[in-house]
């Protein structure tokens, strides 16, 4: 029977969360739909015991509490939807929901991003958090969101970078000579290597340990924690604490389907990842201490390096000099003012 023209249409305004779910039929096909929930889909390229799986875990449970079970969110870790440029793509056209991508492999598509691995510029903590979750942060978030994509606001912490070897020990400059160094697709890691004189290869993270194991590469380059939960001291002889760059992962939504969402659904969702995704950066920080206890323990030496003979060769190279000038003003004077004067 045809609906009366009087009979009262659903809409997607803000209400209740109950009347969230009704009009839910209405948002973009992307949102699976399933007995009435809006069921959204969440990829990472973590084993499911690394912090930031545990804390979305925490975080998609205490979503489904606030909303009375109306939002479901899914979580594929470990790369079970692919590699990254592979769920970067999926992403983008809508086949996935949600995704946490690290800086520089989102740097293919947001080109800014690739700026808070700049080598050796960062000196703590404290710094990098001061930029991203002020001016810097927000810059990256609004050319995140003209590329069709949502960023909530924390990002959350990969870590600081050391170089592993199952050769020569990486003491100095000199010693990456020639050195085959796995890097994750990324302009700007390539470009480092290549300026220290070792010879970079693009191996996506699903595929590092083989690689490794094989002798396809001599080392990597990787946060303390992340070697420590994919096991790559298994295919390692040791671990020098170069700490040359910094690197975090962005919580990515697709930008048609987070805006198609019902505005409460969205307010509820951020607070509550957010909230997880500091909690994690208190993890890494415990985590990465441990890690490094442990590894002697393992039978793999861990190094403390000097960086300044390793900063000095990318200035006298003029590595920072190019690479300000891949960035904007804007972009490089948000940068340098957390940082200081870099090139």
């Amino acid at each position: 029977m045809r609906m009366s023209d009087h009979t009262p249409r659903p809409t997607l305004a803000r209400r209740t969360l109950l009347a969230a779910a009704v009009a839910a039929p209405l948002a973009r096909p992307a949102i699976v739909r399933a007995q009435g929930k809006i069921v959204l889909k969440y990829g990472t390229d973590n084993p499911m015991d690394n912090p930031l799986n545990i804390r979305l875990s925490e975080a998609f449970g205490r979503i489904s509490k606030e909303t009375n079970g109306a939002v479901e969110i899914q979580l594929f870790p470990d790369s079970q939807l692919g590699s990254d440029p592979d769920m970067l793509s999926q992403l983008r056209s809508g086949a996935l929901d949600m995704f946490t991508l690290t800086t520089q492999i989102l740097a293919r598509v947001v080109p800014v991003c690739s700026i808070t691995g700049m080598p050796f510029v960062f000196r703590s903590n404290t710094e990098v958090w001061a930029a991203m979750d002020g001016d810097l942060g927000a810059h990256m978030r609004g050319e995140i969101a003209k590329a069709g994509l949502f960023a909530q606001e924390k990002i959350w912490d990969l870590s600081w970078k050391t170089m592993t070897s199952s050769k020569q020990e990486i003491h100095k400059p000199e010693d990456l000579k020639n050195f085959k160094i796995r890097v994750p697709a990324g302009a700007l890691l390539v470009s480092f290597f290549k300026a220290l004189d070792a010879s970079p290869t693009t191996i996506n993270s699903n595929e590092a340990y083989t690689a490794l194991q094989t002798g396809v590469v001599d080392g990597m380059e990787v946060p303390l924690m992340t070697f420590e939960t994919s096991k790559f001291y298994e295919v390692q002889k040791s671990v020098s604490l170069t700490r040359q760059m910094w690197d975090g992962e962005w919580s990515l939504a697709n930008g048609a389907t987070w805006k198609n969402l019902p505005a409460d659904i969205r307010t509820v969702i951020s607070k509550h990842l957010d909230q997880s995704g500091m909690q994690q950066r208190d993890d890494v920080f415990a985590r990465e201490a441990q890690v490094a206890a442990v590894l002697p323990k393992r039978g793999l030496p861990v190094f403390t390096v000097d960086q300044a003979p390793f900063h000095a060769r990318l200035q006298n190279v003029g590595f920072y000099k190019d690479w300000k000038a891949k960035y904007t003003p804007q972009a490089w004077a948000l940068l340098e003012k957390y940082t200081g004067p870099i090139a």
